[in-house]
């Protein structure tokens, strides 16, 4: 676990023989853009701290003496003017975070005298650095030219930030896996060492058993408040049969309770047979409520999906639906994602609310039985593996329809930039798993970029 907050370090790089009226200038307008962007994190509950040095680096001693006083989660390494590459191997030596590397344009072209030389010295930084990392996927680090100010300039600022901001999260992130995999479908079956070497999550695995003698445990008192919220959540859960509304709240009681006593921030969840045969009421209902209180939680054991539902819901602050891809219109250019009903009851269209049903399959319930809510913008993505057993990440984009529940259960039906049917026959001839997440906001550009930070691929699709 990391004890310090997120750390945004500002490296501003350059030598005393160019035009350095100018260059502070930008330095000062450099470090007002960057707090803003920070005190934006703060602001969304993401811990934060800039750290910006208390002149401009023009010497390899003065950078020195800054980096022994950093911790960075994230590097912006700016030529304020030129540097050669000792500077950036200064920087490669002690740290191997991400590195954005921000070159300045010329700020005027006159016939005179050349006043930063930015764009030279972003070539010996950036030679530096694809000598220094290994990279498979892509580039080894991010590149911006622009002005402080410049719209595109804060685009990739706050891109490239909020993706080092999820990475570092991740490393502070334990999912647990709540029983196995039903056969079938082990993609979702997780490595605990793998998670932690490629993204810094811990894996915690527990019985799905354990769970239900927790609940069981329960009594009636201990689970009122979960009964009194569920009522006031879940439309329609006074109809469901007060066995299973009993069964329901001890479960939903027992799952949050080893969720706060382990300090769990996602979890995967068996749910059929066992729940049906062996318990008597499904997790759906259960799974629904958490996702509904930010903690994601996936279903038939997905702890790859659980994974992608917690980055989508980091990015968008928001729950994401979790899905199967069920139906394609190449009429409206719309993929449907459906499943069974445990999406959050915060997604819920107005009109309907968090309905409650029955499992289409089991005829038990509380499940939801909702369409969601429209959305102007969505990101269709998945932690997958590829044949090779590397990862890779699936990006689309598009919308959220305004449409009514599809099927039995929970459903959300997205129009994609692009076309729908190229993307489903790409998809499946490329090996996906069957279970995607759909967020409720774009986080397109920071999952790119987390990919690249992680040295995965990332395959986009239109």
């Amino acid at each position: 676990m990391k004890a310090h907050p997120f750390q945004i370090a500002y490296v501003p790089i350059g030598v005393g023989t160019f035009h350095l009226e100018s260059a502070a200038d930008l330095y000062a307008r450099s470090v007002r853009v960057l707090q803003g962007i920070t005190e934006g994190l703060q602001a969304d509950g993401i811990p934060s701290a800039l750290a910006v040095p208390d002149e401009m680096l023009l010497s390899i001693p003065l950078l020195t003496a800054y980096l022994d006083r950093l911790e960075p989660d994230l590097i912006i390494l700016q030529n304020l003017t030129f540097a050669n590459a000792a500077y950036a191997g200064e920087v490669l030596h002690r740290f191997s975070c991400p590195i954005l590397l921000w070159t300045l344009p010329e700020p005027v072209i006159d016939g005179g005298r050349l006043r930063l030389n930015s764009l030279t010295g972003a070539f010996s930084a950036g030679n530096a650095i694809c000598s220094f990392r290994d990279v498979k996927n892509g580039p080894a680090f991010s590149w911006l030219m622009g002005n402080p100010e410049e719209e595109r300039s804060l685009r990739t600022l706050r891109t490239q930030i909020r993706a080092a901001a999820l990475k570092y999260a991740l490393g502070n992130l334990t999912i647990a896996a709540i029983g196995h995999t039903p056969q079938g479908f082990g993609f979702g079956r997780a490595l605990d060492q793998e998670l932690l070497s490629v993204f810094g999550v811990r894996l915690e695995s527990v019985e799905a058993r354990q769970l239900m003698e927790m609940a069981e445990a329960c009594s009636e008192d201990d689970c009122a408040a979960e009964r009194a919220q569920a009522l006031q959540t879940m439309r329609g859960l006074e109809r469901t049969p007060e066995e299973n509304v009993a069964g329901f709240t001890r479960l939903l009681k027992a799952y949050r309770t080893y969720v706060r006593q382990n300090g769990i921030g996602a979890l995967s969840s068996r749910c059929w047979p066992d729940f049906f045969t062996d318990y008597g009421t499904p997790v759906c209902g259960v799974l629904s409520v958490l996702n509904a209180e930010g903690i994601p939680a996936s279903c038939e054991g997905d702890t790859y999906g659980a994974l992608s539902m917690y980055m989508g819901q980091f990015l968008t602050k928001e729950a994401v639906f979790f899905g199967d891809p069920v139906s394609v219109s190449d009429e409206d250019n719309t993929i449907t994602f459906w499943h069974c009903g445990m999406a959050a009851c915060s997604l819920a269209r107005p009109d309907t609310g968090a309905a409650v049903g029955v499992h289409p399959n089991r005829k038990i319930g509380p499940t939801m039985e909702f369409g969601v809510k429209a959305s102007p913008e969505a990101t269709i993505f998945r932690v997958g593996r590829a044949p090779d057993g590397s990862f890779r990440f699936f990006i689309a984009e598009g919308c959220i329809e305004d449409r009514p529940r599809q099927f039995l259960g929970t459903s959300a039906v997205v129009r994609v930039n692009g076309s729908a049917g190229r993307i489903v026959e790409q998809a499946v001839t490329d090996g996906w798993e069957p279970h995607f997440i759909v967020t409720f906001g774009s986080a397109e550009d920071e999952l790119g970029a987390l990919g690249r930070m992680l040295d995965i691929r990332v395959m986009r699709y239109s």
